[in-house]
């Protein structure tokens, strides 16, 4: 089979389908994935590719929404040489110029851990994520075979924020960033993406991957503000108007 651009045909690939389940992002719909043999040996030469077809990796799992009555969720992803931030990125650049960035191996620490247990609590209280320990977050966000690395913002030496991304020829693509819920006002989201970025920029990658943007959706509208910004389509990447 082939799937996206600039790929060579994969006869024997194999793809599932899961079974419904409730969507992370309508409380009234149900979604299903379609997800890359998780045993194939060849997950991490597949997958710059299955970025390229609109994937996204959650641990070990490569895997893009597939449901059966909803489109909602789209790829996206930044050319990053094309990028130029608007006043509201400026002004939280701005904002957090005292900010250092690290670019440091995906390998959990007590910080680490303990920054993402009260990002959860205080984001998603309630909803099982909350209970994620130490073996919930090595499965989450580092996984077995990604060649990610984390991207720590710090602050006088506080650790602030950290971004999950994982680096592949000529891209990279942010999987999860997590922040102190007591600094919520700095849009260190935003920041994040602004720093990545900037590494993107400074190693000569072409793009940053997003992951998936839902219109009309709140938690995903941000997204939407870094211009310019590709769409896959299913079939190719487009520049979205």
């Amino acid at each position: 089979m082939t799937m996206g651009e600039n790929t060579q045909p994969i006869d024997d690939l194999r793809l599932f389908h899961t079974g419904e389940h409730p969507c992370g992002y309508w409380p009234d719909r149900v979604a299903r994935d379609l997800v890359l043999d998780p045993r194939d040996p060849r997950l991490p030469q597949l997958y710059p590719d299955a970025l390229s077809w609109g994937f996204r990796r959650s641990g070990d799992i490569v895997y893009r929404p597939h449901c059966r009555q909803c489109r909602a969720c789209v790829a996206v992803r930044i050319p990053v040489a094309d990028f130029a931030p608007d006043r509201s990125q400026r002004r939280c650049a701005a904002r957090n110029a005292g900010v250092e960035t690290r670019i440091v191996a995906a390998l959990r620490s007590d910080e680490h851990l303990a920054l993402y247990q009260r990002y959860l609590a205080a984001r998603h209280p309630l909803g099982g994520m909350d209970e994620h320990g130490a073996v919930e977050f090595d499965q989450f966000l580092v996984g077995s075979w990604s060649r990610g690395r984390f991207v720590e913002l710090r602050e006088k030496g506080e650790l602030l924020a950290v971004a999950v991304t994982d680096v592949i020829p000529g891209a990279l693509s942010a999987v999860y960033t997590f922040y102190d819920p007591t600094h919520e006002a700095r849009s260190l989201g935003t920041l994040a993406i602004l720093r990545q970025i900037e590494w993107a920029k400074r190693d000569g990658y072409s793009h940053l991957y997003l992951g998936y943007w839902i219109d009309g959706h709140r938690k995903m509208d941000y997204k939407r503000r870094f211009r310019p910004l590709e769409h896959f389509d299913g079939r190719q990447w487009r520049r979205a108007g």
